[in-house]
């Protein structure tokens, strides 16, 4: 399992709470976004317009200190997966999130994923993370053999499939992370995929961006 929080570009201290609690449970948007809203007091939550950020916080920092737990691991049905990807970002730069969806040979979804990047960052950074998140995910996971990783940036496929140098500024560290996660499955590659194309890791990144609009709390 991912045991420490992946890296985050700059997010306010309530969006970095709430990262802390996707981290504890493997990033599983569910299961996190129940426990926020299990904790916050009466009938708010997460994004309840009537929850303030001090309650929110203090609901979070409950949370991190009673100590959660991964959701258990769903069986696969081979060594065979597709990851679906996106990020997102309001304004391009704005509050980013990334998204990740790891499915199995019998199209069946064994994680959805999701996370806030940064409050103040661009898509293709967002691509990046949402590629890293759902790669460290699935080798924490699973012994995957052989992978079909379904994108729409072209700016990624061009520099993780086609040996291109990164474009996007700071985005290095990210590179060379997906680098080092592929270069541990035999036989991985990509399908691109059009705007038109369904991609269900597309809400996921929407949340995340979500979160990293969050106030300082």
């Amino acid at each position: 399992m991912t045991d420490d929080p992946l890296p985050a570009e700059h997010l306010s201290p309530l969006a970095a709470l709430v990262d802390e609690v996707l981290a504890a449970v493997g990033y599983e948007v569910a299961a996190a976004t129940d426990a926020i809203d299990d904790a916050v007091p009466g009938y708010g939550g997460l994004f309840a317009p009537e929850t303030t950020p001090a309650e929110l916080r203090r609901a979070l920092e409950r949370l991190l200190e009673s100590g959660l737990s991964r959701p258990p691991v769903p069986e696969a049905t081979s060594d065979a997966f597709v990851l679906y990807v996106d990020g997102s970002s309001r304004g391009n730069p704005g509050p980013a999130g990334a998204g990740a969806v790891i499915v199995d040979a019998a199209e069946d979804q064994l994680a959805r994923l999701g996370r806030p990047v940064g409050s103040w960052t661009g898509n293709n950074t967002a691509e990046y993370v949402a590629l890293q998140l759902g790669l460290a995910e699935l080798l924490a996971r699973y012994e995957p053999r052989r992978l079909e990783v379904r994108i729409d940036s072209m700016t990624v496929i061009r520099d993780v499939w086609g040996g291109d140098d990164p474009t996007e500024s700071g985005v290095e560290t990210y590179s060379e992370a997906i680098t080092a996660a592929l270069s541990s499955i035999p036989d991985h590659r990509y399908t691109h995929l059009a705007d038109s194309d369904p991609n269900p890791a597309d809400v996921l990144a929407t949340v995340g961006a979500d979160i990293a609009a969050f106030g300082p709390g």
